[in-house]
């Protein structure tokens, strides 16, 4: 059985998990996943992602305001000192619980959406990161050229999430001094233009995520996704890579901890 599995990027605070979550979450850390991050939407998100801390040794949160308009809307005029507070509530606690700002970018996709409010606060909380010393967890969808813009201008430390981009995208990203990271989409058979760019990412700059509650990865796609699924991607990392799936887990595990500077 494969194991050593490091979620980077999960919402167990989805709907989807709302009668089981705590179990969920259990059973996947004590299996084969040693570890997983909570990637926050909003203040509730992360309240939800440090509630979960607190529980389990393991889990980690981020803490930020996605693009999405539900989401970007409650980013009033004091947010970003909300957002310090509570990373320095977390460090003076000695907690450490905290490992990045996110999920944070740019999102066109939606309809309505308010381009000039989302790269305001996209930017605004990428200099929040920098200044905390910080990495970025990044949501990049329909909006690669401006939230790429901003990336190069600014240069934080993290990675992009879910990535479904090209290969000329994903040298730009790295070229910067960024980690990419999959999704179970990686596995689908329309993902020709994720799997060309995977070919060109170094496996040191490689994470592996479910984004759970979405992107099950085949044989489980449709399902709701949960951490133990990564095995999957790792077999389809593998391939391409010229590896075992272990030599992958263990490879992005590794990663994991050296961008979010997790000790296991």
């Amino acid at each position: 059985m494969l194991n050593n599995i490091f979620d980077s990027h999960c919402h167990y605070d989805d709907y989807k998990f709302k009668s089981d979550c705590e179990d969920v979450i259990a059973n996947a850390l004590n299996s084969t996943v040693v570890g997983m991050i909570h990637a926050a939407t909003d203040l509730e998100s992360a309240d939800f992602g440090l509630k979960m801390s607190e529980k389990f040794k393991n889990f980690y949160t981020s803490v930020g305001f996605h693009p999405d308009p539900n989401c970007i809307i409650k980013a009033d005029r004091d947010y970003i000192k909300k957002l310090q507070n509570l990373v320095k509530k977390d460090k003076k606690q000695g907690r450490n619980k905290i490992v990045a700002i996110g999920e944070i970018g740019l999102d066109y996709h939606y309809e309505n959406y308010d381009k000039v409010r989302q790269i305001e606060v996209f930017t605004q909380q990428v200099l929040l990161a920098n200044e905390l010393g910080l990495p970025v967890i990044v949501h990049l969808r329909d909006a690669t050229e401006d939230g790429m813009n901003i990336l190069k201008q600014l240069k934080p430390k993290g990675v992009v999430h879910c990535f479904s981009g090209s290969a000329e995208t994903a040298k730009e990203v790295l070229a910067i001094g960024m980690y990419i990271s999959f999704t179970g989409a990686l596995t689908f058979k329309n993902a020709k233009k994720a799997n060309k760019a995977l070919e060109v990412i170094p496996i040191d700059k490689l994470l592996l995520e479910t984004d759970a509650p979405y992107m099950a990865p085949e044989p489980y796609r449709g399902r709701r996704c949960d951490s133990t699924m990564i095995s999957e991607i790792a077999k389809k990392v593998a391939e391409s890579k010229g590896i075992t799936p272990q030599e992958v887990l263990d490879i992005t595990t590794k990663n994991v901890c050296e961008l979010f500077k997790i000790k296991l």
